[in-house]
Formats: C-alpha cells, structure tokens, sequence
C-alpha cells in the first residue's frame, strides 16, 4: 500500500505509514463508529459498515482506530498501533481494560465558572490527556454568567506549568472560535468533562449541529441507545470529533509517568530527597516536607498526589496480582478471627 494523500484530512500520518508494508495490498480506514455488532469505517471511499466477529471483535477496535482492510471480502485484516488511547478500568468483576477512544491530538477539558470548578477533577483529566498522547486544553464554560473570570484563569493555569486555559460562552460561535486552531484538516478532538458544564452546547456550536439534536445526543449518552455512542464527526474547519460518553468519567488506569508530569513540581522534589523510598512524611532530608514547610507547596496538592497514585496502582493491578491479594488479606482476616475467639475463650 503507498502512501495515499488523500487519508491525510482523516488523520494519516508517518506513525501510521511506517506500520505499512509496501507490499501489502489493503486499504487504509479509521473507525468511526462502534455499534455492537459492526463498526463504521471511513476512507478514501467514503464510509462502509463492516460486521465485527472472530479476529476484528477480539482487535477491541475503538473510534479514532486506523485499520487495514480487505475490500474484496469486506474484512478488517489488523489494527495499526495508535499513538495514544483513552481507556479505563471495564466495569464488573474481570478487570479488563476498555479502550475507549484512540489517536486523539487535542483534549478539550471542560469545566464551568461555577461549583463544577474543581482543581482534582482538572488534574486527574490532565493525566489522561498525558498518557493517552493527547494535548490538553482547558475550557472554562459559562464565563457570562460571572462578573469576572480571573480567579479561574489564575487557579487553572496553577494546575500544570504551561497549560493553555481559554473561558468562554459555549453559545457564542465567536469566542468558540479560538478553539479553532486545534480542529483543522487532519487533527482530531475530544471532550471530557463533568455533566452540565456545557460539553453539548460547545460541541455544537463546534460542528454548527442544530441544537435539540444535540440535546438529544446528549440525553442518548446516558444510556439509552448504547449502539450509537461511540462516534467521531467531521468538523467544519477539516477536523474530527470524537464524541463517546465513556470519555465523560475516566478513573486512572496504567497512565506510567504521566501523573509526573502533572505533578512535576512534586516529582522534581521527590527526586532530590535524601531516601529513595521516601514516603514524604516525616523522614529527614524529605525535600517535598520542606517545600510545604516552607510554603512552596500545598499540602492538598501533596494528599490529591498521592490519591490518584493509589488509584492508578489499584485500576492497574492484574486480575492475578488482585486475587494474591485478596487471598493474602483472607487468610490474615482468618488468623486475627482465630486470635481473637482464643483470647476470648481463654477469659
């Protein structure tokens, strides 16, 4: 397959040329749609339905994937590695790890000028955008019904050294318009935020959709037309919106180093403490106590820290390590009953 220009405005790119054999006669397509049964793909020929069964269902396609297929049978051959993926913890008892978005170039993290402001919320959204290769950008909504913005702009620009932050009206085409830059021919955008903070309103002044469609869409993500969620969009100025509810609440799962980078300010120092296993308490040469003590650091940054840490180490435990575990805990809850009924028994 040589390279083809005209899978550019989709999102192509080298990472995904250098995958490809010359030799290898298939056509190149992203997914642009996940129902349960089929998926929808986007090419050079427009968009085609393919069923999802044996090899393509065991892929765990998601939207934003690019895949090679075999027109001539209608099959998908295999999945090209993404630079990026968004994916959690799936839900029930098995642990698997769901993907629910793949090759996102910019995460728009919104939140509004109102109680919904949340510091956690931000950094935790900033960690995903990290580990799932994505840029992320700071949306304050509903910036009109507050006398000034200031104070948000300052805390959320506080939150990760260098973070873009834009405040605006959702409603307004105009001041929407700065987002612009990041929803071009061939870039592909994504959205996370809580409920009510104006993701449906900001995506439809985005894609110019009418209103009460996107009112609807938004009433279908939770949970009525499961078979529709998973979407991505075109974009007026060229570009792609991938629109999944699965992207609304990611809980931390395998993000590596990328809590780091959130938290620099907080890794730099750990790395300068006298103890490698320092747990930042009360061990001498602790450089993370010192900068709180000295005012430099928020003890409530250190304590969020650290939650998401355990967090990311929970979601991330295997299903083996998590049964070690918990057979390890019942058999010391085991021992401790046993102790105890003794001790009462010897009274």
């Amino acid at each position: 397959m040589s390279r083809n220009d005209s899978l550019l405005p989709l999102g192509w790119r080298t990472h995904f040329q250098v995958q490809v054999d010359e030799t290898e006669d298939f056509e190149a397509a992203r997914i642009a749609a996940v129902h349960r049964n089929r998926v929808d793909a986007v090419g050079t020929e427009g968009t085609q339905s393919l069923d999802l069964g044996g090899r393509s269902r065991e892929m765990g396609l998601t939207v934003g994937d690019w895949v090679l297929l075999d027109s001539s049978a209608g099959d998908i051959v295999r999945r090209l590695d993404p630079f990026g993926v968004f994916q959690r913890r799936a839900a029930g008892t098995t642990g698997d790890i769901q993907r629910i978005a793949a090759n996102v170039d910019t995460l728009f993290v919104v939140t509004s000028a109102n109680r919904d402001f949340n510091v956690a919320r931000l950094e935790r959204y900033l960690a995903v955008a990290h580990d799932a290769g994505a840029y992320p950008i700071i949306v304050i909504t509903k910036a009109d019904t507050v006398d000034t913005v200031d104070e948000f702009l300052k805390v959320a620009r506080s939150v990760s050294p260098g973070i873009v932050v834009e405040a605006l009206d959702a409603r307004d085409a105009e001041q929407v318009s700065v987002l612009r830059d990041w929803c071009s021919s061939g870039q592909t955008v994504a959205l996370v935020g809580s409920s009510g903070v104006g993701k449906s309103t900001l995506i439809n002044t985005l894609t110019g959709a009418d209103q009460q469609t996107s009112a609807t869409r938004e009433d279908d993500q939770r949970g009525r037309h499961t078979t529709t969620q998973r979407s991505m969009h075109a974009l007026p100025d060229g570009g792609w919106l991938i629109d999944t509810p699965g992207m609304r609440e990611l809980q931390l799962v395998d993000v590596g180093d990328s809590l780091n980078d959130v938290f620099a300010d907080i890794a730099n120092l750990a790395e300068r403490c006298r103890f490698q296993d320092c747990e930042h308490n009360a061990e001498p040469g602790c450089k993370v106590q010192e900068a709180i003590d000295n005012g430099r650091l928020d003890v409530d940054r250190l304590r969020r820290y650290r939650k998401l840490q355990a967090e990311n180490r929970r979601n991330s435990e295997s299903m083996a390590e998590r049964r070690s575990r918990d057979k390890h805990l019942g058999k010391l809850y085991k021992v401790v009953q046993s102790e105890t009924r003794h001790r009462k028994e010897g009274k």
